[in-house]
């Protein structure tokens, strides 16, 4: 089929962009080259390949045909222009902020983010790179943050884990307005499926594979997404030589068997996470809920315009705290307790002691993280089962709420 598909929806892009059968003798899954060096057909060929002046494949660690086709299939379903497969998200992460920042640069980067991003962030502050914590929501807190030194804005939109929205189009806008300033979002909670942000005007995607994209919690994968020449860059900087993060062949075939049912699985996870937070909204154990999908939530009407639909995604507090979040996450029975997000098992875990406990209890508390906040990602299980495992363990929190306000109660007759 034609590469660029321009006709195409979503969906036969993820299923079928970038390959035809017929030029791997009629395989419909296309092979796995597990090949980690590939012969030249003369010195002068090899020469071209090292100086980039040549487009074939010499080595798995700068490129492979197998990643070559992911890669492909993955800037088509981000309207970018190239993408880049890394072995984590971290790796993709890690290998554009060392690509585009250099000692005496500053970096803007959105108040709350996932952990391993958090200390990302201090370590590189270690090699003279300035990182500014700023409220991206507030544009007139980004306009004042900006600076001559400024060349990075960085977020995360819904952000891991209050779920808070960036105006990816705004910050963009603004942004632009000053010369050397690329913006780059990480997209793991919604994939290109629910929300493009180069389309909005930013300047590099990145994701955890790992997660939505691979759908199945079977590989760790990274990806970023750019401009040809952005994209070249952490390729032959942040890839080659900075990190080292190369997806294994294997990886990337899991990667696109996986994207093949992206749309049918986001569209599950949606509705799915819909009623649940819906649920907890509801009960009366319940201290607050924050999900895009809800008219409650603060920033509704930008998720309303920024994404297709609300994501899979729920962070609450019960009343009673941590310790009471802890009673209902150990009272789930259908949902499992373990880290990671996007598998087809509903998960949950409990950010301040596990994904995010890199932050001190401070800065937790500075950027929105509270001690007793539970995160759920909602899988691809009937409704009325991860419905019904919900409403238990609420029920056994609501009682040992309860009991205390009994006792006093009593005590004092």
């Amino acid at each position: 089929m034609n590469n660029k598909h321009p006709g195409f929806g979503f969906s036969t892009r993820a299923i079928h962009h970038g390959y035809d059968p017929k030029d791997h003798h009629g395989a419909l899954v296309p092979p796995i080259y597990l090949s980690a060096t590939f012969a030249f057909p003369t010195a002068e060929y090899g020469a071209a390949c090292f100086a980039g002046e040549a487009s074939g494949h010499f080595y798995t660690r700068i490129s492979n045909p197998t990643l070559a086709l992911l890669e492909s299939r993955m800037a088509a379903l981000e309207n970018g222009e190239a993408a880049v497969a890394f072995s984590s998200g971290m790796g993709a992460i890690a290998a554009t902020f060392w690509t585009l920042l250099r000692p005496g640069d500053e970096v803007i980067v959105s108040q709350t983010l996932y952990g391993c991003t958090f200390a990302l962030l201090h370590g590189i502050g270690e090699f003279g790179i300035k990182v500014r914590h700023v409220d991206l929501t507030d544009l007139a807190a980004l306009q004042a943050a900006l600076c001559p030194a400024t060349r990075m804005i960085y977020c995360e939109t819904p952000a891991n884990p209050t779920l808070r929205l960036v105006d990816i189009a705004a910050v963009a806008r603004l942004a632009h307005q000053q010369p050397n300033v690329t913006v780059v979002v990480d997209n793991t909670y919604c994939t290109p499926y629910l929300q493009r942000p180069l389309e909005l005007g930013a300047d590099v995607v990145v994701h955890s594979a790992t997660k939505y994209l691979s759908g199945h919690g079977d590989i760790t994968a990274g990806i970023a997404v750019s401009s040809h020449a952005i994209a070249k860059r952490i390729r032959l900087q942040g890839l080659k030589d900075l990190t080292g993060a190369v997806m294994s062949p294997q990886d990337a075939a899991l990667l696109m068997r996986g994207l093949k049912t992206l749309a049918l699985r986001m569209d599950r996870h949606c509705s799915n996470a819909q009623a649940v937070a819906e649920a907890l909204q509801a009960h009366p154990a319940v201290q607050w809920v924050t999900y895009p999908g809800l008219a409650s939530f603060p920033q509704y009407e930008l998720a309303a315009r920024q994404m297709k639909q609300s994501g899979g995604m729920i962070a609450f507090e019960l009343k009673g705290g941590i310790d009471t979040g802890r009673r209902f996450m150990n009272a789930l029975k259908l949902f499992t307790r373990a880290v990671s997000l996007g598998d087809a098992e509903s998960l949950a875990q409990h950010p301040a002691s596990m994904t995010h406990s890199t932050y001190t209890p401070e800065e937790r508390a500075q950027h929105g993280i509270s001690e007793g906040l539970v995160r759920l990602s909602v899988g691809l299980e009937d409704v009325a089962d991860l419905l019904a495992d919900v409403q238990q363990a609420l029920g056994k929190c609501a009682r040992a709420v309860a009991r205390p306000t009994l006792l006093a109660a009593h005590a004092g007759k």
